[in-house]
């Protein structure tokens, strides 16, 4: 038998939109939203999968009324208006379907269902397997024993699709799909605004319409229905159903027309559609395309050489140039490549293996000229070849990973071919598309070709993005944040991952064991006050325990249980004790776990833990810490802070340990200028109780120790934009009182008031936050539909410029640091950046020296209106030192 052919038939905005709702909000480069294209895109291809369609076409609403307006004004009157997100990506599912050489039907006067309908009945009358795809149920009246109505659900990325022939709509609402119209005309239809019969819901619209099959035989039998309530309905508003009935059922006769060669399915990954994926970085995607379709700009071969002679000569003539690019593999501490590209039209692309003759040490020691030479050299992530060699710092070198962190910092990430792409017009496979999407081999194991191209490529993208960027960090006003700060950093970094920090293995075991013996004394405590054994763990036993069994106030039952989230629970603890041994508990297990237990397993050869610094990761500008993540180690309870202890110099060494104090709350004085808060920092007093004093009107003397904590939460929620909400929460007090206490602080502090909404509407107009020092924090979030999300975006707005200014300074203080142990001589050596503290590993000779040294550099860092100060600290373990 011959296969029957099939139409697929696409409600482009349904689906559209459905996507939005259904897969996480995404952004590209651009900071064009994506995700409700991406949804589409992994929906239709699902569906293209499962259907194999010979003819394809994509129907969409026009921005027009539509002879259902004329019939009823009111008509999707109550609809709310697309999200701006939403919005923006309905353009570029259009232009991306017509690369992909997809039919779009619009047609003014009607809307896509129409234009569905008439399609399918002609595809029908043609002999043809007709599929509507929708996330509309209105469309299934158009289903038959041919016409199939597939209805998808998104819910986290994964796409469900149920299926409706005309038995199948009989089956789950009891009506035929015919029907389906008259069920509408009764119940109406809340989304598009259909009025329906008044009072009659869905279960009698259902029971009247199996027992009437139409609206018109029902009012036939008018005596004869019940309730008396839709009886009266059908006697006085007929004319609604009616009306009803007219606006939901779906015109079959639009003047549409359908060309079976138009709608005939093509090639669908061409080149164009490759850009557009490339474009939106629908990375996963890439892989439906051929390598023939991949507009991939015609790069260079990659030449691999392994003769001495013809390196060296390539590399000479490489010094010579004004610029190029490289970049470098090694395995371990060892280089086992070197790629190289060479600018031109068209470039030279090279490829340097560890292989004969060309042995580790000779690729070292070439990599460390070419790094020091005079020429200017782009490269992508400097500090991966610091890691493992060591090079005078350089102003030379031009890093577009870091360029490329500064002029976005809101992305999870800078792949070296979308760099290349969007700073230099590139188009370049990336890894993905080169390893075939999957995990990066590690450097020993990659075949030679693709080790070549790998590194060649990541060249080629730097030495082409390095100058476009450069002048975007010069128009941004950023170039100078760049080169001397940013680029510095990457030396004080490195040295840092390095050098490492010293552990006590045997104190690590002491630690897990001391903490397993509380553990276990609380577990106890807390069985005999529930009276029984459970598992602390489970929020579902606990709750049940504490809410059901114990009958504590509070209890907040969710769809899985009570929610035993630390602030319920926090709420209870100050007078239940078993709910403070709960969170103790919680506290202590955390410590056990992350720490105690896990420390250990990062400890390398040379008994220390040489954890990554992170300078790409934070949008505000902090340096984060991960493998491990040292700087996460809780220190306001007690246990945390005994973590410190296993933390140690190496024999005849102490550590050095120096913290900014108060720096956010400095650096919002000056930065404000407010003249009493200015005032209240050159006097020295105690800021917390100088504000308490003012805010309460109380003398200095007089001032009571919880108006001072209520002060001190003040002063530091004022830089993170508290609210009245978040200040009742973390102080225990009514949301009146919280709203009082800032509204005094304001009043004593009035050019603070003024400064923060200044930097609001300023981040308003140009859509970014500034520190002193240029850096740009990007707020997508203030011109966003949904109030949290742009109440969320002032706040960024208010404390960016504040976090990111006292980021932009500890990093300044740290070069200096790091610049002056080197120049002077010192054997002692930056370790440890945690926030505002710096911690060194110094000889105890040079311990009075280097104290002074890092105290001089943290507090001459930044020139404000108030003075930085910085508390200096030493001892034998971290713990002491802090």
């Amino acid at each position: 038998m011959t296969k029957q052919e099939k139409l697929l038939l696409i409600d482009g905005h349904s689906i559209l939109n459905r996507a939005f709702y259904g897969v996480p909000m995404l952004t590209n480069a651009e900071g064009l939203h994506t995700n409700a294209v991406y949804g589409f895109l992994n929906i239709l291809f699902k569906v293209m999968d499962e259907e194999q369609p010979e003819y394809l076409m994509v129907a969409f609403d026009v921005h027009a009324p539509t002879f259902r307006h004329e019939k009823y004004e009111a008509y999707k009157g109550t609809r709310k208006a697309m999200p701006e997100e939403l919005r923006e990506q309905v353009p570029v599912i259009r232009e991306v379907l017509e690369s992909m050489g997809i039919p779009i039907v619009t047609m003014e006067g009607y809307e896509a269902d129409d234009l569905l309908g008439t399609l399918s009945r002609k595809g029908e009358a043609e002999g043809l397997a007709v599929t509507i795809l929708s996330g509309d149920r209105d469309l299934l009246q158009l289903a038959t024993d041919t016409i199939k109505i597939r209805i998808p659900r998104t819910s986290r990325g994964r796409t469900e699709v149920s299926d409706y022939y005309a038995a199948d709509v009989t089956a789950e609402y009891e009506v035929t799909p015919e029907e389906f119209i008259d069920l509408k005309a009764l119940m109406g239809d809340t989304s598009d605004n259909i009025p329906g019969l008044p009072g009659v819901g869905i279960k009698t619209a259902t029971k009247l319409i199996v027992q009437y099959h139409s609206i018109e035989e029902a009012q036939a039998h008018l005596d004869e229905i019940k309730p008396k309530k839709a009886m009266e309905a059908f006697r006085d508003h007929f004319d609604l159903a009616v009306l009803s009935k007219d606006l939901a059922r779906i015109r079959l006769d639009a003047p549409v027309s359908f060309e079976k060669e138009q709608a005939a399915v093509g090639e669908l990954y061409t080149e164009q559609a490759y850009d557009w994926f490339r474009r939106l970085e629908f990375r996963n995607l890439l892989s439906r395309f051929d390598e023939q379709n991949r507009n991939v700009d015609r790069l260079p071969e990659v030449q691999i050489m392994k003769d001495l002679g013809w390196i060296d000569e390539v590399l000479r003539n490489a010094e010579k140039l004004p610029q190029f690019g490289i970049s470098a593999q090694f395995s371990g501490k060892k280089p086992c490549g070197i790629g190289l590209a060479i600018p031109g039209t068209p470039a030279e692309l090279y490829y340097i293996p560890l292989d004969g003759f060309v042995s580790g040490m000779y690729l070292a020691a070439e990599l460390k000229r070419l790094l020091t030479g005079n020429a200017k050299i782009a490269v992508y992530d400097i500090k991966e070849l610091l890691r493992c060699i060591e090079i005078p710092e350089s102003g030379q070198i031009f890093d577009i990973k870091i360029g490329a962190y500064l002029l976005d910092p809101l992305r999870a990430a800078y792949p070296y071919d979308q760099l290349a792409a969007e700073y230099g017009g590139l188009t370049i496979p990336s890894a993905e598309e080169l390893f075939g999407g999957k995990k990066l081999p590690e450097p020993g194991e990659m075949k030679e070709e693709q080790a070549a191209k790998y590194l060649a490529w990541m060249a080629l993208a730097a030495v082409t993005a390095a100058g476009p960027m450069q002048t975007r960090l010069e128009e941004t006003g950023m170039y100078s944040l760049f080169r001397d700060i940013e680029m510095p950093l990457v030396w004080t970094l490195a040295d840092m991952e390095r050098a490492g920090i010293r552990v006590r293995r045997e104190a690590l075991d002491e630690l897990s064991g001391t903490l397993g013996a509380q553990i276990s004394v609380i577990e106890e405590r807390i069985y005999a006050a529930a009276g029984e054994q459970f598992n602390i763990n489970s929020p579902k036993q606990l709750g049940v325990i504490l809410f059901e069994k114990l009958q504590l106030p509070g209890g907040k039952k969710t769809k899985t249980g009570y929610s035993t989230a630390a602030d319920v629970l926090e709420k209870l603890a100050p007078d239940v004790p078993m709910v403070a041994d709960i969170l103790e508990y919680r506290q202590l297990t955390k410590l056990k776990s992350t720490y105690a237990d896990a420390l250990g397993g990062y400890v390398q050869e040379d008994g220390r833990i040489h954890s990554d610094f992170n300078q790409t990761i934070t949008a505000t500008g902090r340096i984060s810490s991960s493998e491990p993540n040292l700087q996460n180690i809780p220190i306001r309870m007690e246990a945390g802070r005994q973590i410190r202890k296993v933390f140690v110099p190496e024999d005849g060494c102490v550590f050095v340990d120096a913290d900014y104090s108060q720096i956010e709350l400095r650096v919002l004085a000056a930065m404000s200028g407010d003249r009493n808060l200015i005032e209240a920092y050159r006097e020295a007093k105690d800021i917390h109780r100088t504000t308490a004093s003012q805010v309460f009107h109380v003398p200095f003397a007089e001032v009571t120790d919880l108006q001072r904590r209520n002060a001190k939460a003040v002063n530091f929620g004022i830089v993170y934009g508290i609210s009245s909400f978040g200040l009742s929460q973390g102080l225990s007090i009514t949301r009146k009182e919280a709203a009082e206490y800032i509204e005094k602080y304001f009043e004593t502090y009035p050019d603070i008031k003024a400064f923060l909404d200044g930097l609001v509407e300023k981040a308003k107009d140009c859509g970014y936050a500034e520190t002193l020092f240029g850096r740009r924090r990007p707020i997508p979030e203030l011109s966003a539909g949904n109030f949290m999300q742009r109440s969320f975006g002032e706040r960024v707005a208010m404390n960016s410029p504040i976090q990111g200014t006292a980021a932009d300074i500890i990093k300044i203080a740290m070069n200096r640091v790091h610049r002056r142990l080197r120049a002077e001589g010192f054997t002692s050596r930056l370790i440890l950046q945690v926030h505002d503290e710096l911690l060194i590993e110094a000889p105890e000779e040079e311990l009075q020296a280097v104290s002074a040294l890092l105290e001089e550099e943290m507090v001459h860092a930044a020139d404000l209106a108030v003075a930085l100060v910085a508390d200096v600290h030493s001892g034998h373990s971290w713990y002491e030192a802090k």
